[in-house]
């Protein structure tokens, strides 16, 4: 998997990436990952890449000219894969969907903005699409990135130690993750259920999936309707926990 960054701090980006899981995918050779300095593409002395908008406004904007130029350096080498996606709060919703559909591609880039955004010819021509990680504004879109690259490769066979981690975690199945638990079985007075200590994986498997259908219907009651609501089976297991369709035990 080759993912392509350009933003205005390669180096904040660059040292994440080179830690925890991305750095030990880097390492082992799942992960070819690189952050460009989009000032690179600046000809002044300067090297300004960004300018006041037309009509007036706070704020100021990414230039074409230094962001086209530093991209198109890059894909010029031939390292580079697309789709470019410009991290932007109007973009495509990022879901694990998403993050799911991204990690079957060879790679991809991303586009960082920063100040008021961007100039609509970079995204509309040097893009191929935006995407964004919340109803949130931030700052610039580095933090963003990383929300994508971290959850792509997670998904990219190798990046992780034991491989059924992913598919055990939040909204792989559509579902919130089940509780999880480890030693001391009893802490503060606070006990383990004792079920995940009864050597039963048949029963354990059956708790956590309940589990995840309970945690999902009090938090996240969105994701059960977009699953076509409660199946007869996930119906019937809620039952046998006393938990009802609102989510609560009893």
């Amino acid at each position: 998997m080759r993912i392509d960054v350009f933003t205005l701090f390669p180096d904040v980006v660059e040292a994440y990436a080179a830690t925890s899981i991305l750095g030990r995918a880097r390492e082992n050779g799942t992960l070819s990952f690189c952050a460009h300095d989009l000032r690179s593409g600046a000809t002044d002395a300067r090297r300004t890449v960004d300018d006041a908008p037309f009509g007036g406004g706070a704020g100021m904007v990414l230039k074409p000219e230094p962001v086209f130029a530093a991209v198109e350096a890059v894909e010029a080498t031939g390292i580079m894969h697309r789709p470019l996606f410009f991290m932007s709060p109007s973009g495509r919703p990022f879901t694990q969907a998403v993050a799911r559909e991204l990690s079957l591609l060879d790679g991809f880039s991303l586009l960082c903005g920063r100040y008021e955004g961007a100039d609509e010819r970079i995204v509309t021509e040097l893009c191929d699409g935006e995407l964004s990680v919340g109803d949130v504004v931030l700052a610039g879109g580095e933090l963003a990135a990383l929300v994508v690259t971290e959850a792509v490769t997670r998904l990219v066979p190798g990046a992780l130690g034991n491989e059924a981690s992913a598919a055990d975690e939040s909204f792989s199945d559509g579902l919130l993750e089940y509780p999880q638990y480890t030693r001391p079985s009893e802490f503060r007075g606070l006990l383990v259920p004792e079920i995940l200590r009864s050597g039963d994986h048949g029963k354990v498997e059956q708790w956590r999936r309940a589990m995840a259908l309970q945690r999902t219907l009090e938090r996240r009651p969105d994701l059960i309707a977009a699953r076509g609501g409660l199946s007869d089976a996930d119906r019937a297991l809620l039952a046998t926990l006393q938990v009802n369709e609102g989510g609560k035990t009893g």
